[in-house]
């Protein structure tokens, strides 16, 4: 069973984080004018969604995010390294080493996460039930086969991707080891580690906030256009423009509380593990 997908009081944390992850394009996607079933609220959307498309409807396009998952961390934390010692070659502050660091190995890990992304959102988009959807695979195909691979196609939205993992992963990894490196270590064990994870869970929601208008703009590019067989959101900055002249300032951060749900103590986690792990690798190899 889908809803099963992970075991265990981990399995659930996952579950979670896959849950959040599927959820944010939902309220990010500008349905059809005359649509009856838009949401209003996070509430609202649980509802509509469990009523409509059952069970089963809040694991949509729940695929993509998994295959994606393992190499878009590894390109996260490996090119953050790599730029961060080519960066190293430079006169550049600490502070602006971390950021630049975090900018380009957000921009490679959109390169490597937008094809996933537009299938996941055309997956999402679909309010038909669970057992009407077409497989990931068989739509991966079918995007391929209408519109090809390019900027129309399985690459619908990059400049989109590129600002929402660009941004993100700037702040994320800027914030985090310079507040790091100003708050004093802790020799408790236990207080390191809240420490830490106290930080982390600050760099994953002030990510999340300031990238969020990238992450509407690139779901309203990918996803259904409001009027059938009429493109309204093309590039990344003109379709921000767009929602904030019609929708306001609030609508460029739809979906933020399902998103700081995942990428808050999500991002808390990831560089705990990677900080951990970083450290071990280096005393035992």
């Amino acid at each position: 069973m889908v809803g099963r997908l992970y075991r265990g009081p981990f399995g659930k944390i996952l579950n979670l984080y896959f849950f959040c992850l599927i959820f944010v394009p939902r309220f990010q996607i500008q349905r059809y004018a005359t649509d009856p079933n838009s949401y209003k609220s996070l509430g609202d959307s649980f509802r509509m969604i469990f009523r409509t498309e059952g069970l089963f409807g809040f694991y949509k396009g729940i695929l993509p995010p998994i295959l994606a998952e393992t190499p878009k961390r590894a390109v996260k934390f490996f090119t953050f390294e790599q730029y961060k010692k080519l960066l190293g070659y430079m006169s550049l502050s600490p502070a602006l080493t971390f950021a630049i660091a975090g900018l380009g190995s957000g921009l490679t890990e959109a390169i490597i996460v937008n094809p996933f992304e537009v299938v996941k959102v055309g997956l999402q988009a679909n309010r038909n039930s669970f057992a009407k959807q077409p497989s990931t695979m068989g739509y991966a195909r079918h995007i391929i086969k209408k519109e090809g691979l390019g900027l129309q196609g399985l690459n619908k939205g990059f400049t989109a991707t590129l600002g929402r993992h660009g941004v993100f992963n700037m702040v994320y990894f800027g914030f985090y080891f310079n507040v790091k490196n100003i708050i004093p270590v802790n020799k408790d064990p236990t207080l390191e580690f809240l420490r830490k994870f106290g930080i982390g869970l600050l760099s994953g929601t002030i990510a999340s906030v300031i990238n969020i208008p990238f992450d509407v703009a690139k779901s309203r590019i990918q996803g259904p256009q409001p009027v059938p067989g009429e493109i309204k959101y093309r590039t990344c900055f003109k379709t921000m423009a767009t929602v904030y002249q019609e929708e306001g300032i609030l609508a460029l951060y739809k979906g933020l509380l399902p998103k700081i749900m995942r990428l808050g103590p999500g991002g808390a986690v990831m560089l705990l593990v990677y900080e951990y792990t970083y450290s071990w690798l280096q005393e035992n190899w």
